[in-house]
C-alpha cells in the first residue's frame, strides 16, 4: 500500500484544442498509452456519496486497486498492486481483494465488502510530460457512446500549479470549463443510460 496527495487541475476540451494542444507540446501519437479504470461501488453507491471512489487500473497487464477519498487540499490516493488473478476476480466477481483498502473501506465508510459491484469501465489514451515542475497530462477518453477530451495538470502545490494551468490555456486561446473528474463523468453518463 502507498499514499499520496493527488492535487490536480483538469480542463475538458475540444478535439480540436486537444490536437492544437498536443502539436504546441510536441506530443506524437506513438506517445499515448491505453488505461482502463474499472469503477466500484455499492447498489446505493456509499462511496459516492462520502465524495470517495474506488478503482481498479488495468495498464501495460498490471492492475492497480486505489480509494480516492476527499483531503484539506486535493484527494487522499491509497494504491495497493493486486495480481493478475486478483485483478481478474474483481472485475468478473466484483471480490475486491483483502488488503490495506478493503480495512479501509470496513473502517472509514463502514463498507460490506460483500456490497461492492463492480459497475463498468472507462478507457482512456493517455500521453504525460514533466512540465515546470509538475505532470502535464493529455487524456482522450471512451465510456458508452462518448468520448472526450481532456488536459490534466498535477502538481505538489496548489497555488503555483494554478496560476501554470491557467497560463497554458491562456496562451493558447482556450477557455477554462468547470470539469469533473473521469468518474464523476462516467456515472452521469451511466445515470442517463439507465
Amino acid at each position: 500500500m502507498n499514499q499520496e496527495i493527488e492535487i490536480e487541475f483538469k480542463n475538458i476540451v475540444t478535439e480540436a484544442e486537444f490536437n492544437l494542444l498536443c502539436e504546441g507540446f510536441s506530443i506524437e501519437k506513438t506517445a499515448f498509452q491505453q488505461q482502463i479504470n474499472h469503477y466500484f461501488d455499492t447498489d446505493d453507491f456509499q462511496l459516492k456519496k462520502h465524495g470517495s471512489a474506488l478503482r481498479i487500473r488495468e495498464k501495460n497487464n498490471t492492475f492497480t486497486l486505489t480509494l480516492k477519498q476527499p483531503n484539506e487540499i486535493g484527494l487522499l490516493e491509497t494504491h495497493q498492486s493486486l495480481t493478475i488473478d486478483e485483478g481478474q476476480e474483481a472485475l468478473n466477481f466484483g471480490n475486491i481483494p483483502i488488503g490495506s483498502i478493503a480495512s479501509q473501506l470496513e473502517k472509514s465508510f463502514q463498507i460490506d465488502l460483500s456490497k461492492c459491484l463492480y459497475l463498468g469501465s472507462l478507457k482512456t489514451n493517455r500521453a504525460e510530460i514533466p512540465y515546470l515542475g509538475g505532470t502535464l497530462v493529455f487524456d482522450h477518453s471512451f465510456y458508452f457512446d462518448v468520448d472526450d477530451y481532456e488536459i490534466e495538470y498535477e502538481v505538489k502545490n496548489e497555488k503555483i500549479g494554478k496560476e501554470i494551468f491557467e497560463n497554458i490555456f491562456s496562451k493558447y486561446k482556450i477557455p477554462i470549463k468547470q470539469t469533473d473528474n473521469k468518474i464523476k463523468r462516467f456515472f452521469l453518463m451511466k445515470q442517463k443510460k439507465q
